[in-house]
């Protein structure tokens, strides 16, 4: 009996990548591993596996990045063997799997793939697995590739691995298959020219607001498909970023002359066939970017790209994590243009300018330095590595594994050690995101395996529900007719919460029975995601999540849910620039069954804060930063009440104290002394005495409980126990508070400027030859020299030289207008006085 994939082998179909397979053979036969960088159009996905199959001894597993994808490229290579699918070449996705005995190339989700990894770390049965498009870097495929090396490494040497990249990343690839480097196979494109299309939306239209797409852009990309009809040949593919814009252009295509086909993940597999086989009429085929390069759609020689992708984006201080629309990178913008070029010369139109494609980014950011990684983190928990030792292509965020970690250790997946739990493996056991596996598992006690399964399944896809309401979307897809791959998530999640996936014990309570849809819808949410739990803040219509991150509905289309107390968030973005997330999906709740969903959140906290010039102290009950009551507090820990005052006053400075003439003076000499000297004297800074509160006032704040007893606090008293007991004595020889004059008198010093002034009337220094030192002779008084109505007549640090050069201009300036005191020739020998009386002419 001959061999179909040798067969086809023999005489392959004229794909590019046939000048590649004999160095594959013989890479894998040398080294077990190779990559094979190809663009897309080549022919990698259809002739690699078979290639791969003809050298080693059981199955090829072959890795896509979606549903689609792989159901698309099993169904073309069986088309080309000329066999149904499940003979030789099968696939398996999510709930749905066609292989036979005599399968010998099974096509599967990457996704799918990497849990087999963690059920049989030896993958019986299978020679070799064919990773394609790593380049898109996804997370499970960034996981897969190092599992992989790690399975080579440690269990499988025979194992045969071979990576395919549309990307120069080739080498990096290379070099973590195998240290010494891994034999990198590269097939030059055989793409046809691609005219390029400027169509930017007219000015003063704008392509988003806060709400996403704006219909005048929506209007423009379906302006743009006719043009494109109208001006061009063949079949068009319009790219657009997610399911609901799909749905959007769709209709507002309704009216072309050709079949306007959408094409996403989330439709039906006779729907998505339909979108990829021509017929009769001229197609325009509406896709996300799961067409963007693994998928191939035949007959397509237009694309109009609207410049959008859908990316992970997680806040991981806010724990928000959500799909964002950002525009496309300029890779994926060229990836995109490829699917015109396929055939024969094609054209692609952009609905952006020359200009703003030359300010996109030039990749796209791998998924493990911006997705939530609370899914990778418990795979890597099960597979019990060191992460630092995972052969990885970009290692994750430190903050963001961190994060990731807590809200494991918070579902009791990992211990504090980060040592994966029996819980933990039973959620890893569940095809969903840990928080959604959680829902499910405590849910299905609470609401019911049926409707717990519901809600997860719901919630593992990328929902919009209308006006932010999950009940609203719920009873949609119970209705819907289309929505046959939710209904099979479904049903492969009850099952697994009967029992038959995971152990789990399946029964609905009673109180379970009593809740309608709209609670228990909230109630499964909530316990996916307790830190997303929100209440309505007083007076207003924002919310306050567990989290402590502020929340809003879209005031725009307020929906059933607004004015409700409490919700269960489901989905939230916080835009940059804006102060509160905007409320994407959510579902009512109830304090109860919040507090039943989130009982680990539940704390009593003592709070004592300086508000309104006086101590409160009060005992509050929480769910995480949501305020469920509080009481006052007779006699709050002294320590807090330090604590509180110490924050007021670094809030709203030391000027809260009492600060006496007193006080002021010595912090004044103080600050001097130690500018001039330095230590032993103490630095009495504003932002020093902030942080030091307890240093020198020590337990008199702990008495503090009114703006009166912060007043009582003698300051003078606390700075003058700073200085240390050796040096106290020395305090007013180094930096007194008064001078005595000539005259006799006694004159303050003043402190506040940087060099310490001495404020005198001028015949009260007759007889000073030289201005008085301060700090040990260090820094001389600054003489402010004053006339008898006590205005500045002169300013001197240098007596000497003021009695000779300065003194005669004063003089002879002030005594015509003040006759009755002393204007003397000779200021060095004339007697110093404070009188007024009439002094001889000289």
């Amino acid at each position: 009996m001959s061999d179909p994939l040798q067969d086809l082998l023999a005489a392959p179909p004229d794909l590019p990548v046939t000048v590649g397979l004999p160095a594959l053979v013989e890479a894998l036969g040398s080294h077990g591993v190779a990559v094979v960088q190809a663009p897309p159009g080549t022919g990698k996905t259809t002739l690699v596996p078979p290639a791969v199959a003809g050298v080693v001894a059981g199955r090829v597993v072959v890795t896509q990045p979606s549903r689609l994808a792989a159901r698309a490229a099993a169904r073309r290579l069986a088309q080309l063997l000329g066999e149904p699918i499940g003979e030789t070449v099968g696939y398996a996705v999510r709930g749905e799997r066609r292989v036979g005995r005599r399968t010998r190339i099974e096509v599967v989700t990457t996704g799918l793939l990497l849990r087999r990894i963690q059920h049989d770390p030896e993958l019986a049965g299978v020679g070799a697995v064919v990773l394609d498009e790593v380049h898109e870097r996804h997370l499970d495929a960034d996981l897969t590739l190092a599992l992989l090396v790690d399975v080579r490494a440690n269990l499988r040497e025979d194992l045969a691995v071979v990576a395919m990249s549309a990307t120069v990343e080739a080498e990096r690839t290379a070099a973590l298959l195998d240290p010494e480097g891994a034999p990198v196979i590269t097939v030059p494109g055989a793409l046809h020219p691609v005219q390029t299309v400027w169509c930017p939306l007219p000015a003063g239209a704008r392509r988003t607001d806060e709400r996403g797409i704006t219909p005048a852009f929506h209007d423009h990309v379906a302006a743009t498909v006719r043009r494109a009809l109208a001006a061009h040949e063949g079949d068009v593919l319009v790219f657009v970023p997610g399911v609901a814009e799909v749905e959007t252009t769709v209709r507002r295509l309704a009216s072309v002359d050709a079949a306007v086909h959408p094409l996403h993940g989330r439709l039906p597999s006779a729907e998505q066939d339909r979108a990829l086989r021509e017929g009769p009429r001229r197609r325009v085929i509406v896709s996300t970017a799961v067409a963007e390069s693994s998928l191939t759609v035949p007959g397509v020689r237009v694309v109009v790209d609207a410049g959008f992708s859908r990316e992970p984006l997680t806040d991981h201080r806010r724990g928000l994590a959500s799909l964002v629309t950002v525009a496309v990178s300029r890779a994926g913008a060229e990836q995109r243009a490829g699917r015109a070029g396929r055939l024969g010369p094609g054209t692609v139109l952009r609905c952006w300018s020359e200009a703003e494609h030359a300010h996109l980014a030039a990749h796209p950011e791998p998924e493990i330095a911006t997705a939530d990684l609370t899914a990778f983190a418990l795979e890597v928990a099960c597979w019990g590595a060191d992460i630092r030792e995972l052969a990885l292509l970009d290692h994750p965020p430190a903050h963001a594994l961190a994060a990731a970690t807590a809200v494991l250790v918070g579902l009791g997946a990992l211990t504090e050690d980060r040592e994966v739990t029996p819980r933990g493996r039973l959620i890893a056991g569940v095809p969903v995101d840990p928080r959604l596996a959680r829902a499910l598992i405590d849910g299905t006690d609470l609401v019911g395996a049926t409707r717990a399964a519901e809600v997860v399944a719901m919630l593992s896809e990328d929902v919009r529900a209308p006006g932010a309401d999950l009940v609203a979307a719920l009873r949609s897809l119970r209705g819907d007719q289309r929505a046959a791959g939710w209904r099979r998530q479904v049903t492969r999640l009850e099952e697994v919460a009967a029992g038959r996936g995971t152990g789990a014990e399946s029964h609905a309570t009673t109180d379970s029975r009593r809740l309608t849809d709209d609670v228990a819808v909230g109630l499964v949410v909530a316990l996916a995601h307790p830190d997303r739990i929100a209440r309505r803040r007083t007076g207003t219509s924002s919310y306050l999540m567990a989290s402590g991150t502020g929340a809003a509905l879209d005031p725009r289309a307020p929906g059933p849910l607004a004015g409700l107390e409490w919700l269960a968030v489901g989905d939230a973005e916080r835009r940059p620039g804006q102060r509160e997330a905007r409320i994407r999906a959510a579902a009512p709740l109830t304090e109860d069954l919040a507090l039943e969903a989130a009982a680990s959140m539940w704390t009593e906290a003592d709070q004592v804060t300086w508000t309104g010039g006086r101590v409160l102290a009060r005992r509050r009950t929480l769910l995480g930063a949501i305020e469920l009551g509080s009481v006052p507090l007779s006699d709050p820990p002294a320590a807090a009440v330090s604590e509180a005052i110490a924050q007021a006053l670094a809030r709203e400075g030391i000027a809260l104290l009492m600060w006496t003439e007193a006080a002021t003076g010595l912090r004044a000499r103080l600050d001097f002394l130690h500018r001039a000297i330095g230590d032993p004297w103490p630095d009495v800074s504003d932002a020093t005495l902030t942080d030091d509160l307890d240093a020198w006032l020590g337990p008199q704040l702990a008495r503090v409980r009114s703006a009166q007893d912060l007043r009582r606090i003698d300051v003078a008293a606390a700075l003058r126990a700073r200085v240390p007991w050796q040096e106290a004595g020395r305090l007013d020889e180094l930096a007194p508070a008064r001078v005595q004059v000539p005259s006799g008198s006694t004159v303050r010093i003043e402190y506040s400027h940087d060099q310490p002034v001495l404020a005198v009337r001028l015949q009260e220094v007759f007889g000073w030859t030289a201005v008085p030192a301060l700090a040990g002779g260090r820094v001389p008084l600054l003489l402010h020299l004053l006339s008898p109505a006590g205005r500045p007549a002169a300013v001197t640090a240098d007596l000497e030289s003021f009695w000779d050069n300065g003194y005669p201009g004063v003089r002879a300036d002030l005594r015509g207008r003040y006759p009755k005191h002393a204007w003397p020739d000779d200021p060095r020998s004339a007697p110093p006085t404070a009188r007024t009386n009439r002094a001889p002419r000289s």
